[in-house]
């Protein structure tokens, strides 16, 4: 049974499976608000010291692909395959966000969640909703981190600016074109193709979803 984590509960990643083949899922809506979802992979200061790391719409998997974009399935926004014991050594921390792309404010999103499944369940779960924010156009959701091992902290931090504003917090930068391209991310608007979701991905709303790696 998956474990109901509240704001700023940690685990170790052993205590929660045994698998490193992760899948994680975010869902997150609110009406008229699109979101940019993704995934900093920081170094021991916490810096997005290789924009390799810099997982999103526009580069969806890292180099060795230990972190990879899947895309909305499952009844989740977005998901991705994180698979641990690929994680290069410079990486010490996953941190991922939630943006919202264009207007808006986090205070305005609906019941949402970020969850790891495992070796065939769900193994643990960290529900928001937008009553535990206000003017924040950004959320760090949930990390990934390395203290001797790998761990999982439910974060649920607001963060005032958007995209540009997290990496600049990250140490990185983004590209003035990037901006304003970022609108018409494909999140959205190439979902996964009917009966095309990977095998790992648990199935639509499933009670006890299934994903067939991380064993």
């Amino acid at each position: 049974m998956a474990r109901e984590f509240q704001r700023g509960h940690k685990a170790r990643i052993s205590d929660l499976t045994a698998g490193t083949d992760l899948y994680v899922g975010v869902q997150i809506a609110g009406p008229g608000l699109a979101f940019d979802i993704s995934c900093f992979g920081l170094d021991a200061d916490e810096k997005l010291s290789d924009d390799r790391y810099f997982v999103f719409y526009n580069q969806p998997k890292s180099p060795e692909e230990s972190i990879q974009q899947l895309g909305a399935q499952a009844g989740d926004t977005e998901s991705f395959r994180v698979t641990l014991d690929r994680v290069p050594a410079s990486i010490h921390k996953l941190s991922f966000t939630a943006t919202i792309d264009g207007n808006g404010q986090m205070s305005q999103i609906g019941p949402g969640y970020i969850r790891i499944v495992a070796g065939g369940e769900e193994v643990v779960r960290y529900s928001f909703t937008g009553a535990e924010f206000s003017t924040e156009r950004a959320v760090m959701l949930g990390d990934f981190y390395l203290k001797d091992v790998w761990r999982f902290a439910a974060v649920g931090q607001g963060f005032d600016g958007g995209l540009a504003a997290l990496l600049e917090n990250f140490g990185g930068e983004v590209a003035e074109e990037d901006e304003q391209q970022a609108p018409q991310q494909p999140q959205a608007a190439a979902p996964p193709q009917a009966g095309a979701a990977p095998g790992f991905a648990p199935p639509p709303q499933a009670a006890a979803p299934a994903p067939s790696f991380g064993a």
